[in-house]
């Protein structure tokens, strides 16, 4: 699963239409997300810093929400910007969600888990968990 890293508002219009999970690296306004969802139409989740998500109006997220975007919390950990701009999820990791899953463990016991070994955020682990295990 690959995430598109977007460390400033310039780079939003530069974005393409087929981008479907990305990571905003910066503090988004309204108009930030506004011109996200208008320049990627196809976008399934966006996830924002933990101390970004706190900041987030109600409005967003319940624009985002209408939109079918799911807004997530948490940080792409060593990520080097320089060498690539998509932040990649170990498919071994996918799997490891896939299998807790698969063997009875609950969605917060299996993200509690995954967590320990990886550094994803828990809430990227609950969404992989959702979109892609149990879909």
């Amino acid at each position: 699963m690959k995430i598109r890293v977007v460390s400033s508002k310039d780079e939003i219009s530069k974005l393409g239409a087929n981008e479907k999970n990305v990571h905003l690296a910066f503090r988004p306004s309204n108009v930030d997300f506004l011109d996200l969802i208008r320049t990627c139409p196809r976008l399934r989740a966006v996830q924002v810093p933990p101390s970004y998500h706190k900041t987030l109006s109600r409005a967003i997220k319940l624009f985002l929400d209408m939109q079918g975007v799911t807004l997530l919390e948490g940080d792409v950990w060593g990520h080097r910007r320089d060498i690539d701009e998509y932040y990649v999820v170990d498919e071994e990791a996918i799997g490891e969600i896939g299998d807790l899953i698969r063997g009875g463990e609950s969605i917060e016991d299996a993200a509690a888990a995954i967590q320990q070994r990886t550094r994803l955020a828990p809430d990227l682990i609950k969404y992989i968990a959702r979109s892609k295990i149990t879909a």
